[in-house]
């Protein structure tokens, strides 16, 4: 797994633990909708930690809550 696929799969977990919707995420977290949907998109392949930190802002987590998940324990190589 890529970090952006641990990424998308991670804020998935968290909107369904509170229970949220992708819109309802990016109006909590002061960005648009299509920056969330375009995370989920598997086939776009960047993120940026500017935009995570938001995300984390926005469901008042820290980045070190949001990274400490298996989901990053065992990423494959990004270098190619």
């Amino acid at each position: 797994m890529t970090v952006k696929d641990a990424t998308a799969k991670r804020i998935e977990q968290l909107c369904k633990e509170r229970g949220i919707a992708y819109n309802e995420l990016a109006n909590i977290c002061g960005i648009t909708p299509s920056t969330i949907y375009s995370i989920m998109d598997s086939k776009r392949r960047d993120i940026s930690l500017s935009t995570v930190k938001k995300i984390c802002d926005g469901l008042e987590l820290t980045l070190s809550d949001f990274f400490s998940s298996p989901l990053f324990d065992s990423l494959e190589q990004e270098i190619r």
